[in-house]
């Protein structure tokens, strides 16, 4: 059964809870880094230059899919990696975009994050790639991200950081502290040598396991 959708409320609620944890979680620091939930005609993304602790769920801010805003306070500045996001991918229910330490280390020396553990099969590929430079906030920025993602439920951005999403709120934010834990480990693993990377075989017997990693077994559905 599906579950019934989050009226707009508890949605403002989720999203502040999510930018809170993505502090928690060392994603961000201060006001870096913003996220979003798609709504039926737009989405719901965080405002612009607030940090998350002086945030209430009424500063979320309404985004339209015709580009209008409702709220207070503007929108993140990079709404449109978002908007694109939402316009281009159906899936994605919601994203996350930070600027998390190891992400961010390997995003400014501009590397694609090889098939060096298995893992890097839950972003939809054998590689986590690295969008191309740009000033933060532009169209040109959100076109490389576009780029990078095809295929693809995350990406590094050059001199910048990361953007992954999920299917919801909770789904992207596991999936971006999943991505900051493997560029951890592929930083500590470079310290040591080049890692040895699984092949193209290995890697698709692993995304043919993930098809149906983390599903309630069939038994348990009503």
């Amino acid at each position: 059964m599906s579950r019934p959708a989050l009226t707009e409320a508890e949605l403002r609620d989720a999203l502040l809870a999510t930018v809170r944890a993505m502090g928690t979680a060392r994603l961000n620091t201060g006001t870096a880094g913003n996220a979003s939930v798609r709504l039926a005609d737009g989405m719901l993304i965080t405002p612009s230059g607030v940090a998350p602790e002086a945030c209430t769920a009424a500063d979320m801010v309404i985004m339209r899919a015709d580009g209008r805003t409702e709220g207070r306070l503007a929108p993140s500045s990079e709404w449109r990696l978002h908007a694109d996001v939402y316009a281009q991918r159906p899936e994605a229910g919601a994203i996350v975009h930070a600027h998390p330490p190891f992400s961010t280390a390997l995003a400014c020396q501009r590397l694609e994050i090889p098939p060096f553990h298995y893992m890097i099969a839950r972003f939809g590929g054998n590689t986590v790639r690295c969008a191309r430079y740009a000033t933060f906030g532009t169209q040109a920025l959100s076109d490389h991200v576009a780029e990078a993602l095809e295929g693809r439920k995350a990406c590094l951005m050059a001199n910048h950081g990361m953007l992954v999403f999920g299917r919801d709120l909770p789904n992207a934010l596991a999936l971006a502290v999943e991505l900051e834990t493997l560029c951890e480990q592929y930083w500590r693993t470079r310290q040591l040598g080049e890692p040895v990377l699984l092949s193209d075989e290995e890697m698709a017997e692993v995304t043919e396991r993930f098809k149906w990693y983390g599903r309630p077994s069939e038994r348990t559905q009503e």
